[in-house]
């Protein structure tokens, strides 16, 4: 029950007027923090990397075992790829070659070098290609920029004689040019500035929005800096905040700003005004913000660290938007207030008054033929879902990336001189029970039959001797697939080896097999994944239900949007599987090749899509609960609740678009993925479901959609996304939405029209 007296203004109300009338305040709490975490992130801040980590699986115990086991088999193996066009690179350059591995050798956080004249296998058939792998104590890729110049100055000498060196990954992508994120932030914020000149006319209104979700922003990477010193993160975490950051922050300002505009010609004083905005408007963006939240905290219990972190990066940054957007920006109305549209491009505009504009004379056209606009939106989600079938998951290799980049030339050297499975080589520890152990005749025999059942799997290029630990506890050998590490024919390898050919090999011996390696891990890691989407799914969905029947009263109004937008998900993900998968317009966003999808972006993308697309339902549905309150008339309130909120949601729709699609110049691929199917989800959603399939559905169930068993009512707590402050000072009292159906009194008079 809702203990707060009739007619007083609620917390939010009041916090919204307080931080207008208090301004200075604010603003300085902002700037503070905005200082001290970027003072803080450049002292104290960690660096950002990719690392597997998978407990319990075959691929982490086999690495374990090698460990525990192995001098040589600690920290994290980097290829060096050396050619010459001179003769055999090893013969021809011999002393160059020794010069580079002493000089690697004595980098920091280097553990070993491997000379390839005395490593098996380090120097191609023809002589022309060899690999020096260096172990590093931690991954390469999240090493200090700086690190590279001390690499460039160990093989110095290669170079010199005429040696061409490529750094192959992880230690390649330390060398990759950083993403152009500021690039794409730039790119958002220049169409988010001609958006809102264009749509709303007014200057301030424009930059309030803008300042708002900077300043965010830059708190958030600031607060995510200081937590990669002691979590952590992937590497594609900041961009990932950056990009929900700088879309939801200008959207969430926007509805705010669009809001208090409308109430400020309507005659309201403007602190006043402020506090209305941040009771209705604002309530509204703190519910899209939960949903969002939720959908990416959902991420944790996937059991995957490096899911789960990438959920933390983003949901971070979606809280500090959504914080910023309920203090910092009724500051800044209040700092402008009636001067808000005193400087325009050309007539401001605020939300439409009166039943004859544009989206009322749509809603009247959908009003007239829900089965049709409903099935006509529902088919095209259906064909832009299509390719959805035919998604396969893995990993894209450095074999995607520009030729531009050092790991891409290594990966192609080792595909020249050794073969595309070369670049994922696969090893099979294993471990002996203690017969086998202080026996070298059983161990010989173990070894001679598991490197036979090994070579004759189909798929399989060349296997390596079994050779013993140092210990004589484990036996190791190398399989190199015949394949590279992205096709489907590698991962088929990888599950015959780890399920049939390994147990079966060892069957009966009393040792035991682990398949490891890099491919291994990842394709491990795949396999996780694929598992765990139905449960992140399920979390996601039901929790997000929950909400909007809290929200709304509606169980209709609720699963209707849970459904629509797992619809709309679906069409995002059929285009991402068109356009890297199939290859329809890949190179035009700079992968030359057809990939696999990357494994964890379909979970990403479900987890923050299915949020995004609360974020316009929320903001629709609210403005339509509100005329259906005030009015008791279903048709109306679809068609107010729609032009209400038609300019606002188009110009954010907009915004968040070109933000999104700017980071398609990242030269992740993983993040080109995210940056076009949360692009196409918002171009989805803010038309297709938004202009068609809500107000169809809606006119369809006319007042079902309002209704709620009087027992759930009295269950599910009182959490209007409208606050009182919302409601007219002539409108009549709002009827609860409980059962049968809510009939306000002003409906009898009028009638409902559905």
């Amino acid at each position: 029950m809702n203990t707060q007296a009739a007619g007083e203004p609620g917390l939010l109300h009041r916090s919204g007027r307080w931080c207008a009338r208090h301004a200075w305040r604010v603003v300085a709490v902002w700037a503070l923090l905005l200082v001290g975490l970027g003072l803080a992130d450049r002292q104290w801040g960690g660096t950002f990397a990719d690392s597997f980590s998978l407990p319990g699986t075959s691929s982490q115990t086999g690495a374990d075992l090698l460990k525990a086991h192995t001098a040589t088999s600690g920290g994290t193996a980097a290829p060096i790829v050396i050619t010459s066009d001179q003769g055999p690179v090893v013969a021809t350059h011999r002393a160059a070659i020794d010069s580079a591995v002493g000089n690697l050798s004595r980098l920091p956080d280097v553990l070993s070098v491997a000379d390839p004249l005395t490593t098996p296998g380090a120097v191609s058939p023809g002589g022309d290609i060899a690999q020096v792998t260096v172990r590093f104590s931690g991954n390469p890729a999240g090493f200090d920029p700086s690190y590279l110049a001390g690499v460039d100055s160990a093989v110095q000498p290669l170079r010199a004689d005429g040696v061409t060196v490529e750094y192959g990954a992880p230690l390649g992508q330390l060398a990759t040019p950083k993403s152009a994120d500021r690039v794409s932030e730039a790119i958002g914020l220049t169409v988010a500035v001609l958006v809102l000149l264009i749509g709303f006319g007014s200057v301030a209104a424009t930059g309030l929005p803008l300042l708002t979700a900077v300043t965010g922003l830059a708190v958030a990477l600031g607060a995510l800096g200081l937590l990669a010193g002691h979590v952590g993160f992937a590497q594609a975490s900041p961009t990932l905040a950056a990009m929900m950051g700088l879309g939801i922050g200008i959207d969430y300002a926007l509805f705010l700003a669009t809001r208090y505009r409308a109430l400020l010609h309507a005659g309201t004083e403007p602190a006043e005004a402020v506090g209305r905005t941040v009771a209705t408007s604002g309530r509204a963006v703190l519910v899209a913000a939960a949903t969002v939240a939720m959908a990416l905290g959902g991420l944790c219990i996937s059991g995957v660290g490096f899911i789960g972190t990438l959920g933390l990066a983003a949901g971070l940054s979606v809280v500090v938007a959504a914080a910023a957007s309920v203090t910092l920006t009724p500051a800044l109305l209040g700092l402008l207030g009636r001067r808000i549209d005193r400087f325009h491009v050309r007539t401001p505009v605020a939300e439409p008054t009166g039943e004859s504009d544009v989206w009322h004379r749509w809603a009247a056209r959908v009003s007239r033929r829900p089965w049709l606009v409903l099935v006509s939106g529902l088919l095209l989600l259906g064909v832009l879902s299509v390719p959805v079938a035919s998604m396969r998951l893995g990993h894209v290799d450095a074999g995607a990336q520009s030729t531009s980049r050092t790991d891409r030339r290594a990966y192609d050297l080792i595909t020249e001189g050794f073969g595309p499975g070369a670049n994922g080589p696969l090893t099979v520890v294993t471990h002996l029970d203690s017969g086998q152990v202080a026996s070298p005749a059983r161990r010989q025999d173990l070894a001679a039959s598991l490197r036979h059942a090994l070579a004759a799997v189909p798929g399989v290029a060349s296997v390596t001797p079994p050779a013993p630990s140092p210990d004589q506890v484990l036996l190791i050998t190398t399989v190199t697939p015949a394949t590279g590490p992205q096709d489907r024919a590698t991962a088929d390898l990888i599950h015959t080896l780890r399920d049939d050919t390994v147990p079966r090999a060892l069957a009966g011996t009393g040792a035991t097999g682990y398949v490891t390696g890099t491919a291994a891990a990842t394709q491990t890691f795949t396999d996780t994944l694929v598992a765990k989407l139905p449960l992140i799914i399920g979390v996601v969905v039901g929790g997000a239900f929950l909400l909007l029947l809290t929200v709304f009263r509606s169980p209709l109004v609720a699963l209707k949007a849970a459904v629509l937008n797992l619809f709309s998900i679906a069409a995002a993900y059929g285009v991402v599987v068109a356009v890297f998968q199939w290859g329809w317009g890949g190179p035009l966003l700079g992968v030359t090749e057809k990939v696999p999808i990357e494994s964890y972006v379909p979970m990403m993308m479900f987890a923050i899509l299915f949020g995004l697309s609360m974020d316009y339902e929320v903001f629709l549905l609210s403005r339509i609960r509100e005329t259906w309150l005030h009015r008791g008339d279903n048709h109306l309130a679809v068609a107010t609740g729609l032009a209400a909120t038609a300019r606002v949601i188009s110009c954010a729709a907009l915004i968040m678009t070109s933000v999104f699609l700017a980071f398609l110049l990242s030269t992740n691929v993983a993040v080109k993925m995210l940056a076009l199917g949360l692009g196409v989800s918002v171009v989805i959603d803010a038309t297709v479901v938004r202009l068609l399939l809500v107000p169809a559905s809606m006119y369809l169930f006319g007042r079902a959609n309002w209704w709620l068993p009087g027992w759930l009512d009295r269950l599910l707590p009182h959490l209007d996304p409208e606050g009182p402050a919302a409601a007219p000072a002539a409108a009549p009292a709002p009827t609860p939405a409980t059962a049968p159906i809510p009939a306000p009194a002003s409906a009898s008079a009028r009638g409902d029209r559905r």
